[in-house]
């Protein structure tokens, strides 16, 4: 009998010792699966809660309301849908009316600088007032630092506080992997801040976005119309990304949204920081995506990689060694999928910082490294402000220099580029905006800001126009 409980006692103390073996593993797991990023090995692992990042995080995300005071102008050719469609109403009478937007923002540094989307804060142009509301109830008035619409990325600061805000830490985008968990926080349909969950559903799309260079997280966390500006967070709390856009076609989220890595917002931030206006690279290259076409004529194994067409004389891709029918795979040792992910990597290293470049030429694979430049700036006789009676009053116009045509994306490099329109000028009330190229007034074709300030002081009865706008090739006739 008693060495029947005596067997029971040492049974039960080898239990005991077991389950408390077990349970230190089970410790040991947790953190060989967050090292490793493996899969949880039990479901009493894996069942935890986000609250704890939540706390960290959501404080930094605010919501950022805009109002704006825009001009609206009714048009005399509002019948006409040839005027309709190229200038879109905007010409005729101005008269004024409010715009409001809602988005969201992340503070990123303790004294106020709030980063969130450009389209957020453009509510149409004129006296904006922009408003920012933290989690804690807590208002201010914002201001703008910097904005890019190309890549969509603002920077604004708080006015007012005591300097010592939530702020979130940026993360290395390039560190994620498909798959990892991360939280997306912003105030969708102005309900109040939100949280969604989700895992990072790719890595580096590009066919998304309207500049040459963006490249995006792709995430299935629910990110809705409001979450614009919000942060996508990962499991440290630290910011991955700025959310930027949603794949809808009801305008609901469909588990395929969009964020904006933290390495190319945070290049933003330190030019904001830095009080220094922030340089676009470039390339001094015209980049086309491999298509299987020119896989086959290249014998490229693997159709992926950016194919140089065209080398400029005496920019940054020349005085490298970069030659036409060169195909870019890697730069710095990341994968280049296409041209932006090329440019991407290029504005991530910044203006006066080198890249290292593998391609293959001619079949045999090579690499260089290129000195990371600025474009050319025009220079006094490259832009002009034209003023006068003719169509294009207001309009600030410029030498399509390859830096301005690389950057307004523009495949010709012949004619005269709108670089941006004077408000209630008559270039403005006809519709004209930055990008358009003027490429013939009359019989004369225009190749330089010269010949178009002469042409415009002629005095037709009727302005016969080429212009160029995207894809487009208008013949326009504008009573003198």
């Amino acid at each position: 009998m008693a060495s029947t409980q005596i067997a029971r006692v040492a049974l039960i103390a080898a239990t005991i010792v077991a389950t408390a073996a077990g349970v230190w593993a089970g410790f040991g797991g947790v953190q060989r699966v967050t090292a490793q990023k493996l899969p949880p090995p039990s479901r009493e692992i894996a069942q935890y809660s986000f609250a704890p990042i939540v706390r960290t995080a959501a404080p930094a995300v605010v919501n950022v309301y805009v109002r704006a005071r825009v001009k609206t102008f009714s048009s005399p050719f509002a019948n006409d849908p040839f005027f309709e469609r190229f200038f879109g109403g905007r010409f005729g009478q101005p008269s004024e009316r409010l715009q409001s937007s809602l988005g969201s923002g992340v503070i990123v540094a303790r004294d106020g600088l709030v980063v969130t989307n450009a389209h957020v804060i453009k509510a149409g142009g004129g006296d904006t007032e922009i408003r920012v509301a933290l989690s804690d109830k807590r208002e201010f008035d914002a201001k703008v630092v910097a904005s890019d619409e190309k890549n969509d990325i603002a920077v604004l600061r708080i006015d007012g506080g005591d300097g010592r805000f939530p702020f979130l830490q940026f993360e290395d985008s390039d560190t994620l992997e498909v798959g990892d968990l991360v939280l997306a926080i912003g105030n969708p349909f102005g309900v109040g801040q939100t949280v969604t969950s989700g895992i990072v559903s790719a890595l580096a799309r590009s066919e998304i976005g309207s500049s040459d260079n963006q490249v995006f997280i792709q995430t299935d966390a629910a990110i809705n119309p409001g979450n614009s500006g919000g942060a996508l967070v990962d499991m440290s709390g630290k910011l991955v990304g700025i959310n930027t856009a949603i794949f809808s076609r009801s305008g609901g989220s469909h588990g395929i949204g969009f964020a904006i890595p933290s390495n190319l917002v945070k290049v933003y931030v330190e030019s904001a920081l830095s009080g220094k206006k922030l340089e676009r690279p470039w390339l001094g290259a015209k980049l086309e995506p491999v298509t299987r076409e020119i896989a086959e004529d290249l014998k490229l194994d693997r159709v992926t990689g950016a194919v140089v067409t065209r080398v400029w004389n005496s920019g940054p891709a020349a005085d490298a060694g970069l030659q036409p029918g060169d195909v870019i795979l890697r730069v710095d040792g990341f994968e280049a999928t296409d041209p932006r992910s090329v440019l991407y990597r290029l504005q991530t290293k910044g203006v006066g910082a080198s890249a290292r470049l593998d391609l293959v030429r001619k079949g045999r694979p090579t690499s260089l490294t290129i000195a990371i430049r600025s474009a050319p700036q025009p220079g006094r006789d490259d832009i002009r402000n034209l003023s006068g009676k003719h169509p294009l009053d207001g309009a600030r116009v410029a030498n399509l220099l390859p830096g301005l045509a690389d950057d307004l994306n523009l495949e010709d490099q012949s004619g005269v580029a709108v670089v941006s329109v004077r408000p209630g000028s008559i270039a403005a009330r006809l519709g004209f905006q930055a990008g358009d190229v003027v490429a013939q007034i009359g019989q004369q074709a225009i190749t330089t800001v010269s010949e178009l300030e002469a042409a415009m002081r002629e005095r037709p009865r009727v302005w016969l126009m080429v212009v160029k706008r995207s894809w487009q090739v208008l013949q326009l006739q504008v009573p003198a």
